[in-house]
């Protein structure tokens, strides 16, 4: 008889495995809303899937009395504009000063200790700063996404940067390859895959700076919204707000999973042999 770790779901066991907690949390959210709509057809803690679809209605596909605007999209807009600004510019100062650190031991010497303190520095403490440095507007958003982010991406690409085998920019160098010759043509192609792995971590937080960024001081984004209707408990808002955020959060991620996959599959084919 096989041992339970060593057996192997098939392919529609694992299909049927992945969907059965999200059927779950489901039927016992339907169950709970039910039974408080029962008691009580005002109460607004768990709304039915009726009310969050006509919320949804009203909000994404009905124009605002006001502006004229389909609010969803607009937020949605707005968000997704911030964040991929952040997480972009995150990548580009990881990917440099990641390489500059991990590559050059004088760099590395008076540049490590600073990215390490600052990378401990809690961000939402700093809120503030930036909004009396920066002002309300969009740059205040992006900054606290670049300093929640862009540190722990230049600490992995540091450190990855200094696991190459040495053997490989030893034998690059005797072949008379300079400084810049080895960064782009030998460190670069070895750390894009990882940059890409940094950047898929760091998602998570950057969404969380941005909706706190957002809470406190925006006129639109999704952020916005959920702490804008959060006076009234509309919780019809709020959960299809914080389930597109998801969806989101999620289709960024796969995106960059598969551009990895499709780009450095070499790369994939080394972890999935570890």
């Amino acid at each position: 008889m096989k041992k339970l770790m060593n057996i192997e779901p098939s392919r529609s066991l694992k299909g049927f495995l992945a969907i059965l907690p999200f059927v779950v949390i489901l039927m016992l959210y339907w169950t709970a809303s039910n039974d408080r709509l029962a008691e009580n057809p005002y109460d607004k803690l768990l709304p039915s899937f009726t009310q969050i679809s006509d919320a949804v209605d009203r909000m994404a596909f009905t124009e605002d009395k006001r502006s004229g605007e389909y609010l969803f999209w607009v937020d949605t807009g707005a968000s997704l504009y911030r964040i991929c600004i952040g997480i972009g510019i995150s990548a580009a100062v990881g990917l440099l000063f990641g390489m500059l650190s991990g590559l050059l031991p004088i760099f590395r010497s008076g540049f490590s200790p600073l990215i390490t303190i600052v990378s401990l520095i809690p961000p939402m403490a700093i809120l503030p700063i930036l909004f009396i440095s920066f002002g309300l507007g969009e740059l205040a958003k992006v900054m606290l996404i670049i300093i929640g982010t862009a540190p722990v991406i230049i600490r992995d690409i540091q450190s990855h940067v200094r696991q190459l085998p040495s053997e490989i920019l030893i034998k690059a160098q005797t072949l008379g390859a300079s400084t810049w010759l080895v960064a782009i043509r030998v460190v670069l192609p070895q750390i894009m895959p990882r940059l890409i792995a940094a950047v898929r971590l760091s998602l998570g937080t950057a969404w969380l700076f941005l909706i706190a960024a957002e809470a406190i001081a925006a006129q639109e984004g999704l952020g916005y919204r959920i702490f804008l209707v959060r006076r009234y408990m509309s919780m019809d808002v709020i959960l299809p707000y914080v389930l597109w955020i998801t969806a989101l959060a999620f289709a960024m991620d796969f995106s960059l999973r598969k551009m990895s996959e499709l780009c450095f599959p070499w790369y994939h084919h080394q972890e999935a042999g570890k």
